[in-house]
């Protein structure tokens, strides 16, 4: 059967990075164009560059790095839904939040965001994984409280996708965090499947 593949990536280069971040760097150091065998660049960045995952070690001292993230919570069955801009209340959870998706992303046009009380409900629940398209799971005015509720749970975090093109629903995941030993986060690349996948060996 037909699929069809959305990439929900934003550039780790042009997208605008949270308030307070350095901006990336890109520089090229050898191209074929001035004499060089190949082309190289070097980038300089945060981990928290474009669409990207956190890990408990973000905002848990001692919490586990983004190379201990078990690969599983980021691919596999999600759902997307809608979400008013502004805070995510614990209200907000239990009125919108279905119960049964392992995945659960959030489209806002980037403009929700958890307050701690949200956060601690979406826990509650059990997810594997939240994703959104804001810049962080937490506000101006709390990023602490948010974060420590949902990855003290161990539930993997995405921030920054791009759900513009993708309507409300159930998709298949492929979001994998690059694998980087002993940090708190890593880039992304995240794609939706809309559609069936059958697999075989």
């Amino acid at each position: 059967m037909d699929f069809r593949i959305i990439d929900i990536t934003k550039d780790l280069i042009t997208t605008p990075v949270y308030p307070g971040d350095p901006e990336p760097e890109l520089s090229v150091f050898s191209a074929i164009a001035g004499g060089d065998a190949c082309n190289m660049a070097r980038l300089t960045t945060t981990l928290h560059c474009g669409t990207h995952a956190d890990a408990p070690l973000h905002f848990i001292s001692g919490g586990a790095p983004i190379n201990a993230a078990a690969p599983d919570r980021f691919i596999g069955e999600c759902e997307v839904i809608e979400v008013p801009p502004g805070r995510i209340t614990g209200e907000t959870v239990d009125r919108l939040f279905p119960r049964r998706p392992k995945r659960l992303l959030l489209k806002s046009n980037g403009l929700a965001y958890f307050e701690k009380t949200g956060a601690e409900e979406a826990a509650y629940y059990g997810y594997q994984l939240i994703g959104t398209d804001a810049n962080s799971i937490g506000g101006a005015e709390d990023q602490t409280g948010p974060h420590r509720a949902i990855l003290g749970e161990n539930i993997a975090v995405l921030e920054n996708l791009d759900l513009s093109q993708v309507k409300p629903g159930k998709y298949f995941l492929i979001a994998a965090p690059v694998k980087i030993r002993g940090v708190e986060a890593a880039p992304v690349r995240a794609l939706l499947i809309d559609g069936h996948i059958f697999w075989s060996n």
